[in-house]
């Protein structure tokens, strides 16, 4: 069998068939006879592509994001916004540790303060949510007619607060729906969804920012989620005071989480590039390609983590370091919010699922009854692989990377002076620096992986075509293209 075409080469072909690539300078005269160049691109397109079909590309980029409160105390706000958005019953979501802590004790009060709010609470959401947890969340909010929602807690519980509003509204909805195809349907969201207001009490999803929501497909051992602008809460609440609980282990995950979605979003190919363009624009993605918009949040981002997250490992209550933290994480969610991310969050996601069932690493310092490899560092570890891969695509984006990694800007010499292919090499090095510095495990056999365990990570992360298809070097492929690629970059992966 043939290897598959990228898909460079179809429009290759397509633009060879239609306009007689020769020597005549692209002459399209009805009268010159080009006639054996045609026949010759159409039989080699037969090869590919049957029938032959002209693929567009993205011409145009959407950005949208969340009202963002920003400051020290503002969770005793939220009861105020509700009551001013005239909510008649609210749906509370929080997980079992922070029901407990001052955020939401602080959210209650606000929330008691107004006369004839009613609400109610759902303590139990899961860390590292799964199919599992999310319906029967869904199925507690179908019990209430809400007419808005709080989330109150990290990434996971602004997420499991994002479904069960999605599926408030899609009484009759099952899950999968609207789950990214190819896993799930992908149905669009047309009807509008109640108010979601989120409070983060972790500095690393951004969720707050996005209309994006992850969880764990247990049965097929990787993570996938719901993409789409419907989803992002009216506002997010980024309260400094709020992160002042969260143990040092935590800070350091939810802050990979931050590097990566800068860095990913920061190189996913330009929205320029990607196919198809959609015949609606409902159908524009969320996740479009990097564009100028989130490109200066995303190298914000990056720039601010790297300064204060290696700070926040050392002094959890280095108060500064936690609110640029906090920002942090909101800027590079509005930037991957709309750029997308790509390879490395892509591979973590079998990277998490399998160890439920495979090496069932439980990450020191996380105060859970079941193995975790927590997101952050489950996308850390591929994290020097992956932009080696990638410099190629981009080497002056990366080089940019780079010099932000290093601390000193992008035209000094010690950077300048890098040749195109080597800045890859130097960026590997960088990054697993920065990580080692944060005591990141070296790789997949850190946490209990064996290199026979990589063809199931690169089968549980080719399903992830929301986010391959933003990668460089592998977007453009397909079938074992990409197959290969993805082991490649696993095995170099394995440690360093």
């Amino acid at each position: 069998m043939a290897p598959a075409a990228t898909r460079s080469t179809i429009f290759r072909l397509i633009n060879a068939s239609q306009h007689s690539a020769c020597p005549c300078h692209g002459c399209r005269s009805a009268t010159h006879n080009h006639a054996h160049h045609g026949a010759l691109a159409l039989n080699q397109l037969r090869k590919f592509a049957t029938p032959v079909q002209t693929v567009e590309k993205e011409y145009a980029f959407e950005v949208a994001a969340s009202n963002l409160r920003f400051g020290e105390g503002v969770t005793r706000e939220v009861g105020m916004d509700l009551k001013n958005m005239k909510a008649r019953k609210v749906g509370v979501f929080t997980d079992p540790i922070v029901a407990k802590l001052k955020p939401m004790q602080v959210a209650f009060e606000s929330l008691e303060s107004q006369e004839d709010l009613s609400f109610e609470v759902y303590d139990q959401v899961l860390a590292e949510p799964t199919e599992e947890s999310w319906r029967k969340a869904i199925a507690w909010a179908r019990q209430h007619d809400f007419s808005h929602f709080l989330a109150v807690g990290g990434g996971s519980v602004i997420d499991t607060a994002k479904t069960a509003n999605l599926f408030t509204v899609y009484k009759d909805a099952d899950l999968m729906d609207f789950v990214n195809a190819p896993v799930g349907k992908g149905l669009p969201i047309s009807q509008t969804l109640r108010p979601l207001i989120a409070v983060p009490t972790t500095a690393g999803t951004g969720s707050e920012t996005t209309g994006a929501a992850i969880f764990d497909v247990t049965s097929r051992a990787f993570k996938t989620g719901i993409a789409n602008r419907a989803l992002k809460p009216v506002l997010g609440v980024v309260d400094t005071a709020n992160t002042e609980s969260c143990p040092t282990a935590v800070h350091i995950s939810a802050g990979l989480d931050v590097l990566f979605h800068s860095l990913e979003s920061y190189t996913a190919i330009p929205y320029t590039e990607r196919t198809p363009r959609p015949a609606n624009p409902i159908l524009r993605p969320a996740y479009q390609g990097s564009n100028p918009v989130a490109d200066i949040f995303s190298m914000w981002a990056l720039r601010t983590t790297v300064k204060y997250l290696p700070r926040i490992a050392k002094d959890r209550g280095d108060h500064e370091a936690r609110s640029q933290m906090l920002l942090a994480a909101s800027f590079a969610g509005i930037g991957f919010g709309n750029a997308g991310v790509h390879l490395c969050h892509g591979m973590s996601y079998p990277i998490s699922g399998l160890n439920k069932k495979g090496p069932k690493y439980k990450h020191p310092g996380y105060v859970v009854d079941h193995p975790i490899i927590p997101h952050g560092v489950s996308v850390a570890l591929t994290g020097p692989a992956v932009f080696q891969f990638t410099a190629p695509s981009s080497p002056d984006r990366h080089r940019e990377a780079l010099a932000v990694f290093n601390g000193v800007t992008v035209t000094d010499p010690s950077i300048t002076s890098i040749p195109d292919s080597e800045v890859g090499a130097y960026l590997y090095e960088s990054i697993a620096s920065f990580l080692d510095g944060l005591g990141v495990p070296r790789g997949l056999k850190a946490v209990g992986y064996n290199k026979s365990d990589i063809p199931m990570l690169v089968e549980g992360t080719l399903p992830q075509r929301r986010v391959l298809d933003l990668a460089p070097n592998i977007g453009n492929v397909a079938g074992e293209d990409g197959r290969e690629h993805l082991t490649r970059i696993m095995e170099a992966s394995f440690e360093y």
